[in-house]
């Protein structure tokens, strides 16, 4: 049989689990230099040029 578990324990440590989570979330998307933001936005414009020539029929 298992201990007796703290409710209010329990939510603080997922709550602050969460806010962890949150936290690294948000350093990888805004803690970037703004040269890696224009790489990674120039990057996605080229792939999606790509996909566009490849298209069998263009959009109108």
């Amino acid at each position: 049989m298992t201990g007796v578990v703290n409710l209010r324990q329990a939510r603080k440590r997922k709550e602050r689990a969460d806010k962890e989570r949150r936290a690294a979330e948000n350093r990888a998307k805004f803690g970037r230099p703004k040269a890696e933001k224009a790489h990674a936005a120039a990057e996605e414009t080229l792939a999606e040029r790509r996909l566009d020539q490849l298209k069998l029929t263009p959009d109108d």
